[in-house]
């Protein structure tokens, strides 16, 4: 993958939901449903989607208890709700490239709800495919390289399975095909390593830069509203700060 690492652009956007504990509790809630739907009941032991989920959730510190209260609520059939996955496109200030990825149990709510943003703080809605084609879905692992030697860890991610590994100011990034992220992510914590970030992203080939304060203020708020709604599950942009 080439050009400069974004990685500090996407820490700060994802990082005011990240901060909001509730918002990660409702998020790993919904994706325990769904792949509990998907991937065949709620026993994590079988059900390989439901134990990345619950691994993903671990990593980002919600609760054993948060954990254990989901699975006991499908297990014993007290849940009720039907979530989907519904991806949106669209168009921020200035021509930003938008994903948009919910888990919602009113499509008609999500999409309305989605719209409104799109429309009152940048250029609008898409249609499906519109900016899709500028991102490519990638394993991304972060990790604080400032007390470990960049070369060490170069060669245990790529003799993991890592398809890049890249290198800003302290920050190590490992990017990994899709297939190959839970493979290369235990394996460098078996190294001891710990991380920042280590998720499925859709990371953007090209990026857009925002001149004007008005779109970068919009662009902002834009964010920052849609962060705070408990549908939607990650936004994925080009902005480039």
């Amino acid at each position: 993958m080439s050009g400069h690492s974004k990685w500090h652009n996407i820490q700060k956007t994802k990082g005011a939901a990240d901060a909001k504990k509730a918002k990660i509790f409702t998020k790993y809630a919904r994706e325990m449903a769904i792949a509990i739907k998907e991937g065949g009941g709620a026993d994590p032991n079988s059900n390989s989607k439901l134990a990345a989920v619950i691994s993903r959730a671990k990593s980002e510190n919600v609760p054993n208890d948060n954990i254990k209260r989901t699975l006991d609520k499908y297990k014993s059939g007290a849940a009720t709700e039907n979530y989907e996955h519904v991806t949106y496109e669209g168009y921020g200030p200035g021509g930003v490239a938008v994903l948009v990825d919910a888990l919602t149990d009113n499509k008609n709510r999500t999409v309305a709800e989605v719209r409104h943003y799109l429309d009152k703080y940048g250029k609008g809605m898409g249609a499906s495919g519109c900016v899709s084609w500028q991102f490519d879905k990638k394993g991304v692992i972060v990790i604080n390289g400032e007390d470990l030697d960049e070369e060490t860890v170069m060669m245990q991610a790529l003799e993991a399975g890592a398809a890049d590994f890249q290198v800003d100011e302290n920050i190590f990034e490992v990017y990994t095909d899709p297939d190959d992220f839970e493979t290369v992510k235990e394996a460098l914590k078996a190294e001891g390593l710990e991380f920042l970030k280590a998720e499925i992203q859709m990371v953007p080939q090209t990026y857009t830069a925002l001149t004007s304060e008005d779109d970068i203020k919009n662009m902002e708020k834009m964010l920052e509203v849609m962060e705070a709604n408990d549908d939607i599950q990650d936004v994925w942009h080009n902005w480039e700060e």
